[in-house]
């Protein structure tokens, strides 16, 4: 960050935390991007007046093409006392095109940024920075051709993959698995979404001219993985360099803290990615057969690959799981796993092993439409990957041809997606923020069953809390393909019922733009992107930043914040992380309602 951009920058959060100094009266929030031209559209207005109510007009050219009310939301003090919200719906906008919003409250004016309404808007303006960011993000460092297994003299080629965020060249299949419950699935994740992005709907992809790039990015992944399998036919886990700390060794580790201290668990469980590593590896099988299409190792490799793994793994999961108890992530990631096994093989033993892990996702749906984590009530709640049981358990649809069994998986998904929204409808939510189950975990204790917007600061890992732009794309997937599989609706937004409609298009608005701080996380896109920091290193057009979080200082994640500093603490807002990616790009790729 040069001089003047960190006086900028410093300046406007001396602003904020002098209590908005510059701040205007009247806020119009929009998703700055793209709009779907037959979806649902609307802008969150917000004053800090005592107006009861106003009007809005869309504007194309400086002239109104469409004319409303505002509709009053709820009181909601919890992100800041004194403000009113509204609402503009303008769905029924049905021309493409590139608009503003302006709004009339209390006397006062304002006007949004302005944002284009297309068909297929999504993908169509994301889509080839979305897949372009993987490429740039690759790791080519020569070292890792040669890295040593840390606590042994063994070297192994463990070159290629990405780089995992802005600021950090290591590569993980899953770090934070020593705190058990907040393993995010990276690599291999970001491997699998490409190879199922590009399959959900390959048509769109060649016609923006972007089908090779994505299967050779798919490829190039699948590639790594292969070089990641252990000759015992567990994934190594992390390649770590305690985060360039001066003087550490670059080596295949586990990692625990936020001291990075190395340890010899570097045997990749199902939850730790080893799962979503076999299932990648089964899936760039068919994706090499189906298009023809190279990488550095023959398809044949891939599913062998896939194959060793599975059968290793069935029988050493629980060696390998840091606390020796699996959990839901080992449950949904090792039911992808057997489900892309079995696609690609047709073997039964394949199809048994989905049926036994569908049927614990199953057994883990509570009465209040979330998932137990465990059998000690601790709640399902994840930063990264909230949409995942539900991806799984429509994936596994696709192989099962048992009656009762499509039934139970279905009437799970069903009630997991009504429990987020009855959950999101419980409190006052301007935004449509998707809220979750939590316990907080502090001096070894977990605490009472509440629900909030942002996951606790105080959790198992003991440091780790960020943005959560990567969950929200994950449940807006969950939404689609969940909603579609359980209720289809042709011809309607999304091909879903209207309130997944509306849920999944509302966090897609929140991460391009329309959210409290008029950010938009996906560099390159939108009015106003987010700042540099040194502790969140280089951010890559068409990368997406971690996100907005909760208060700082608060156990519970409660109240929100946004980049308060300092520097060095400014990565858990900034920072651009793969499965921010992966999980965008899945999200883009599935809007088409004739996605697969």
């Amino acid at each position: 960050m040069n001089g003047m951009k960190l006086w900028l920058a410093s300046g406007a959060a001396l602003l904020a935390l002098a209590g908005g100094v510059a701040q205007a009266a009247v806020k119009v929030h929009v998703n700055q991007v793209a709009l779907e031209r037959a979806g649902p559209k609307a802008a969150v207005v917000e004053t800090d007046r005592g107006a009861a109510g106003g009007r809005f007009s869309v504007l194309r050219d400086g002239q109104e093409v469409l004319a409303g009310d505002l509709a009053a939301e709820p009181a909601f003090s919890e992100w800041g006392a004194g403000k009113r919200y509204f609402t503009a719906d303008f769905s029924g906008l049905k021309e493409a095109g590139r608009y503003e919003v302006k709004v009339t409250l209390g006397g006062e004016t304002a006007t949004s940024p302005a944002f284009v309404v297309a068909d297929d808007a999504l993908f169509a303006t994301t889509g080839k920075a979305l897949v372009e960011y993987f490429k740039l993000s690759r790791n080519v460092s020569e070292a890792d051709k040669r890295i040593r297994i840390y606590g042994t003299k063994t070297y192994v080629n463990v070159w290629g993959g990405w780089k995992d965020a802005g600021g950090d060249a290591g590569k993980y299949l899953s770090h934070l698995s020593y705190a058990n419950f907040f393993n995010p699935q990276q690599t291999s994740f970001a491997a699998w979404a490409l190879a199922r992005s590009y399959e959900a709907s390959p048509g769109r992809f060649q016609k923006a001219g972007l089908d090779k790039q994505i299967v050779d990015e798919a490829l190039w992944g699948a590639d790594y993985l292969h070089r990641l399998l252990s000759p015992e036919g567990f994934f190594y886990m992390t390649v770590f360099d305690r985060w360039k700390s001066p003087g550490a060794e670059r080596v295949v580790t586990g990692y625990v803290g936020i001291e990075g201290v190395y340890t010899k668990n570097y045997q990749a469980a199902y939850r730790e990615g080893g799962g979503v590593a076999i299932a990648a590896l089964a899936r760039a099988y068919r994706l090499a057969k189906d298009t023809g299409a190279k990488g550095e190792f023959p398809a044949d490799q891939y599913l062998a690959d896939a194959e060793r793994s599975f059968a290793h793994m069935q029988k050493n999961n629980l060696r390998y799981v840091d606390d020796g108890r699996e959990n839901i992530i080992d449950d949904y990631t090792a039911l992808l796993a057997a489900t892309e096994l079995y696609l690609s093989t047709k073997k039964p033993v394949y199809l048994e092993a989905a049926r036994a892990r569908a049927a614990r996702l199953n057994g883990r749906m509570t009465a209040n439409g979330w998932f137990d984590s465990d059998d000690k009530g601790r709640p399902y709640y994840h930063a990264a990957e909230a949409g995942f049981p539900v991806l799984s358990l429509v994936s596994y649809l696709a192989i099962e041809t048992d009656a009762a069994r499509i039934a139970a998986a279905k009437d799970t998904i069903g009630k997991a997606l009504k429990g987020q929204l009855t959950l999101d409808a419980a409190v006052a939510n301007p935004y449509d923020y998707p809220r979750q189950p939590f316990m907080t975990f502090k001096d070894g204790r977990r605490g009472p069953l509440q629900t909030g917007f942002f996951i606790p600061h105080a959790n198992e890992t003991r440091y780790w809390w960020q943005g959560e732009s990567a969950r929200l794309a994950s449940l807006s997937v969950a939404a689609l393909l969940g909603g579609r599989a359980t209720d289809p609706r042709a011809g309607a937004a999304f091909g879903v019922e209207p309130a997944l409609a509306e849920f999944a298009q509302d966090q897609i608005d929140w991460t391009l733009g329309r959210n409290p701080y008029d950010m938009s996380m996906l560099y390159g896109f939108g009015a106003k992107n987010v700042p540099d920091a040194e502790s969140a290193g280089v951010h890559v057009p068409g990368g997406i930043s971690n996100g907005i979080t909760g208060g700082v200082g608060s156990d519970q994640g409660r109240g929100i914040a946004w980049a308060e500093g300092p520097d060095s603490e400014n990565w858990r807002w900034l920072e651009q992380w793969i499965p921010h990616n992966a999980w965008f790009l899945l999200l883009a790729s599935v809007t088409d309602p004739e996605a697969k």
